[in-house]
Parts: structure tokens; sequence; C-alpha cells
């Protein structure tokens, strides 16, 4: 009792101090990211010992929490992202979360295996893990509201989006080249694990398997993201402009939209983070749709008293912006605790290997990553676009590392058990610290001076 007893005690503390502190960290060349890390590794082993992660035999269950948090966070990303499909500025997020992504792919596979002497299989496994952007950690990057089509945070906030699921079919064909015998999107099970010559690698080993796999995977997840989460809407919006039911429940709505639609794509074979943030895009499609383009969703809500939230959920003219807000709004409070819940286990997991995670060959690799990798990637994906020279050097620094990465390392370590954890874990805990520590203190200071700045070339 005396341990859950401390364990309520801290977490209130740290809930009630965030929220009283937030105001002030905006501010301040900080993030909330950066405090639950800090009060994590003082969890952790070494520091008091409360908080003792075991990844040997507990990776699945991290696996699990952590899975959790990227999909709610993925599905607020795309509710923030109120633009026309046609509009030229999703190109920006496509460049970054398709080029920028493959590029460092390249790029950290060939480092980690010729720098670092990792097998192809385990040097492509931590390649495909440090790859993406962080869709959790990235929410001060994101658009201020639905509608808010400045560039940078678009292109940022739509990559976080895009690359969490992207990167799954190089993680499966990191593993298969280890010996794990994959097929599609599911393992199948562990064959001889041979320093990353492929004994059984499965269908996706081979490039028209892994095509074939790759072109399921994106598609099936687009059609299921897109239909559930049209779909969710106008079947809802329906039901209570012509029976007054389904109403009140946008919280029981989100949740199960995500999850209906993680499921689906999972059991299909598709790529599930890329269904569950095409679900929170086609929401707000179609709120776009019925609102309009020249109206933000809060401009219609505004005159909307707070005692008459359900008539607006009745009124056509109302219904879609009220849906689409309050499901959004469901989403972003959820994802602080969540945010809160896995930087304080990553902090954990810090600092049980703190020994590992500095060391320089785990300190390097973090470095190149953040300093010469994404940048170059970046301006190499983005040549020829509409981003200006000020967005573009923003968007190669401000490729924030963290629950992505986090989840992909457990994911490994969960197939290939000490096997990945003494190949990965130093290197991918080195990227994210670094990452947290260094684009918490420079994030809103550079964002700031860039929005004060002119924003022509």
């Amino acid at each position: 009792m005396t341990v859950e007893a401390t364990w309520y005690l801290i977490i209130g503390g740290l809930l009630i101090a965030m929220a009283l502190a937030r105001k002030l960290i905006a501010h301040l060349p900080m993030t909330g990211a950066m405090v639950y890390l800090a009060v994590g590794f003082g969890l952790g082993p070494a520091g008091i010992g409360l908080l003792s992660p075991d990844l040997e035999h507990g990776a699945q269950m991290l696996r699990l929490v952590t899975e959790t948090g990227l999909v709610i966070s993925l599905f607020a990303i795309g509710m923030h992202l109120r633009v026309p499909l046609r509009d030229r500025l999703w190109r920006l997020p496509l460049r970054l979360g398709v080029g920028a992504m493959l590029l460092t792919i390249a790029a950290m596979t060939a480092l980690t295996h010729y720098g670092l002497g990792l097998a192809p299989g385990l040097a492509l496994i931590v390649a495909a893990a440090l790859a993406p952007t962080d869709p959790v950690l990235a929410n001060e990057l994101r658009p201020r509201a639905a509608g808010d089509a400045e560039p940078l945070r678009f292109a940022l906030s739509g990559e976080g989006g895009c690359n969490d699921g992207a990167a799954w079919p190089f993680m499966l064909l990191g593993l298969a080249l280890c010996g794990v015998e994959v097929s599609g999107t599911g393992v199948i099970g562990v064959g001889g694990i041979t320093g990353g010559s492929a004994q059984s690698g499965g269908e996706i080993a081979s490039f028209a398997g892994f095509t074939s796999a790759l072109a399921w995977g994106i598609g099936s997840a687009i059609a299921i993201g897109w239909l559930l989460g049209a779909g969710v809407v106008a079947l809802v919006t329906r039901l209570r402009l012509r029976f007054d039911v389904a109403l009140g429940v946008e919280g029981f709505l989100a949740l199960g939209l995500m999850s209906a639609c993680y499921g689906a794509a999972q059991l299909l074979h598709g790529y599930a983070f890329v269904a569950v943030f095409v679900a929170g895009v086609a929401l707000r499609h179609q709120e776009l749709r019925a609102t309009g383009g020249h109206t933000a969703p809060t401009e219609v809500l505004e005159k909307v008293e707070r005692g008459e939230r359900d008539k607006a959920a009745r009124t056509p003219e109302l219904a879609h912006a009220y849906m689409a807000e309050s499901m959004m709004a469901f989403a972003v409070e959820i994802e602080h605790t969540v945010e809160l819940v896995l930087m304080l286990l990553i902090g954990s997991v810090v600092s049980a290997h703190w020994r590992e995670v500095i060391e320089w060959r785990a300190i390097w690799p973090a470095l190149a990553l953040l300093f010469v990798v994404r940048p170059l990637c970046t301006l190499v994906a983005l040549a020829g676009s509409s981003a200006t020279w000020p967005q573009r050097l923003l968007a190669g620094w401000l490729g924030i590392r963290g629950v992505g990465a986090f989840y992909y390392l457990l994911f490994a370590i969960e197939r290939l058990q000490r096997v990945a954890q003494d190949a990965a874990l130093a290197v991918v805990m080195a990227a994210i610290v670094g990452s947290v520590l260094l684009h918490g203190v420079s994030a809103t200071l550079l964002l700031d001076r860039y929005l004060r700045g002119p924003r022509d070339g």
C-alpha cells in the first residue's frame, strides 16, 4: 500500500504542477517532455528505484502502452490538418514523410552498418526506429488550431502523421534479414539469427514480396482510415439530425474510431498507424466540406451558448463543426496524459541503461542523425518545393525523435530479445534524449523568431 500511495502522490503532484506551470513553461526554453524525462530518470534505477522497467521480459507490455499513445496522437494530428486534399500544401508533408524518411533510413543504415559494425538487418532496424519524427512530442509544432495553414507547422505535423506508419515495412524487412519469419505485416516466428544474413526472411525479404506488401499495406490503410473516418461522421450526424440520438458521446466516438481503424488495418495487414492518421484527416475533411473552407470551425461555434451544446450537435450548419472540434479536443486532452506516462517510462529506461547511453558509441550516431543526416535529407526532399529557405532549414532541425522511436525499439526487442537490445538500445535512447533536450531548448525560440520574421524566401 505504501508504494501505491507513493505513486498516487507522485503522479497527482506532477499533473497538478504541470497544469499550473504550463503557461510558464510555454515562455521558457523547455518543454513538458523534458520535465517528464527528468522525473522518469529520477524514479528509475539510477534514482530512487520506484520504476524499474524490464525490457527483456516486459517489452510487450511497454510496447502496447506506447502503441496506444501513438494511436491517440496520430488521430489528433490528422484532425489538426484542415486543408482541402487538392491543396498544394499537402506536398510538403508528403515530401518529408516519405522522401526525407527514405533518405534517412538509407543514410542511417549505412552509418550504423559501417560505423558501428552492425549486421545489415540490425542496422536497418536501428535506422527504421530512428527515421520517423515523433507525433507525440511535436505537439508544440502543430497548427495552433484546425484551419491554421502555416506551411512549416503543417509540414512538420503532417510528416509526423505519415512516417510512423511508413517506417513499418523497413522494420519488418530488418527483422526478416535477421532471420525472423514475417508475412505481410505479421511476424510469424523466429528463425536463426545469423548476424544479419537472411536464411528464412519470408516473402518480405524478396523485392517482389516487399513491394507488394508495401503497396497493400499503404493502400489498405488509406482505404480503411478514410471509409471508417468519413463513415462514422456520416452515420453520427445523420442519427443526430434525424433522430436526436448519439449526443454528447464524442469521447466514446473518438476512442471507438481510433480502435476500430487500428484493429481493422491490422486484421487486413495494412499499416495501422497510417489508417488512424487518415481517419483523423477524413473526419476533418468531412467537417471542412460541411462548414466551408472560408470559415473556421471555432468561428462557427462561437455563436453557440455554453448550455446549448446539444442543440449545436442537432443543427445542420453546426453539427459537423461541433463533432470535429469536440473529438479533437478530447484526443488532445488525452494526449497530454499519454505524453506524461510515456516520457516517464522512457526516462526510467534511460535511468536503467544510462552507462550505455552516454558511451561515445551511442552518442555519435545520435549526433550525426540530428545535426547531419536529418538536415541534409530534409533539404534534398524539399528541393524544388514551395518551402522557403527558413522553412527548409527549420524543418531540417525540428525533426523530433521520441515515442515513435521508442515503440520501434520495443518492437524489435520483443522479437529479437537480447540481440536487438544490445545493438539498438543505446543508440536509439541516446537519440531520444538528445532530441528531447536539444529540440526542447531550441524549438520555441526558433519558431517564435521565424513567426515574427519575414515570410518570403
